[in-house]
């Protein structure tokens, strides 16, 4: 709902326009003034998103309260200039007015103004949460903010993934390219790990378990052991040994021990 100021000097003038707003849901009017330093001190305080200006007012007319509104505030409501006379059109456009109706108001005409008013207001407002949206996920990611509203303007995903669809493996002058999906389950040997795939393969990589971890989707890969990582999709079951320790049995039939330090984490792929 949009707060709303109504100004003219005529109180016929404003009857007659409170009696045609209300036919809007999306208005409230708060205020109605009767003259230009009225209008600028309600403004200043109630700080409306519209405001319904008459144009001819004596004293202070309707431009020289929005040029002195400009001067002492950032953020200016809508303007709908109200006029007896067409010619003020063109001024009402050259001081960024949303639009001017004519008096006597006409309920179609005053329609077409406030649809007008609506739409510049659900896109401002809509610019305004894609700005909050893209500094969040900046400040969570590390993305600029100008590429995040990129892709929200492409509808594209919003967060790229940071997780690799493949390592590369180097191992006797050669690179091997291996997809993470592909792999089962992964166990640390000394200063390198064993990469343990589906297809019953086992690849040799010279890195530390805590930086391929970094690598790892966790909602894919979950730390069951200071030495092992597991896929959760080849998770079959989780076992409770006599000696009160656990272990998983994966679906190719290789068993895991889980350490009591990483046993919660493990219980929580189950409760999915």
């Amino acid at each position: 709902m949009l707060n709303v100021i109504v100004v003219d000097d005529e109180p016929l003038a404003r009857k007659g326009m409170l009696v045609r707003l209300a036919a809007f849901p999306e208005l409230k009017v708060v205020a109605e003034c009767a003259n230009g330093p009225d209008a600028i001190t309600a403004i200043m305080e109630l700080t409306p998103d519209l405001v319904f200006l008459d144009v001819e007012m004596p004293g202070m007319d309707g431009f020289a309260v929005l040029k002195q509104l400009q001067q002492q505030i950032n953020k200016l409501p809508y303007i709908v200039f109200v006029t007896a006379y067409d010619q003020y059109a063109f001024n009402a456009y050259e001081v960024n007015a949303v639009d001017y109706v004519l008096k006597p108001v006409e309920s179609e005409r005053l329609k077409a103004a406030v649809d007008k008013v609506l739409t510049y207001h659900a896109a401002s407002d809509n610019q305004k949460h894609k700005d909050q949206l893209a500094e969040a996920v900046a400040r969570l990611t590390g993305d600029q903010a100008d590429i995040i509203l990129e892709r929200l303007d492409k509808a594209e995903p919003v967060v790229s993934s940071r997780f690799p669809e493949a390592i590369s493996i180097k191992d006797s002058g050669e690179i091997t390219r291996v997809p993470v999906a592909e792999i089962d389950w992964v166990d640390a040997a000394g200063d390198y790990m064993c990469i343990h795939t589906r297809d019953g393969q086992t690849h040799i990589l010279r890195r530390t378990m805590k930086e391929l971890e970094a690598e790892l989707d966790p909602r894919l890969f979950v730390r069951v052991h200071r030495s092992a990582i597991v896929n959760v999709h080849t998770i079959a079951k989780l076992q409770m040994l006599s000696n009160g320790e656990h272990q998983l049995v994966l679906t190719n039939g290789q068993s895991v021990k889980v350490s009591r330090s990483y046993k919660d984490r493990v219980k929580q792929v189950f409760s999915h």
